[in-house]
């Protein structure tokens, strides 16, 4: 499925979602998404968590020799 499609999609899951709920409900429809999207990146080995997590630790040895 393309990208366009499924974006297409949760727009209107998220439209659908916001007529029906209200906004409360709609943003609750969007972290859901987020997190899904979230988890099948990391499934799909396109996210590395190691590397959020571990953030800029690593570059601060870098700062001093500039």
């Amino acid at each position: 499925m393309k990208s366009s499609h499924v974006g297409l999609l949760l727009g209107a899951l998220l439209g659908f979602a916001l007529i029906v709920g209200g906004l409360g409900d709609m943003l609750i429809v969007a972290l859901g998404a987020a997190i899904g999207w979230a988890v099948m990146r990391v499934l799909e080995g396109d996210l590395d968590l190691n590397e959020l997590l571990r953030g800029r630790s690593g570059d601060r040895g870098n700062r001093s020799s500039r």
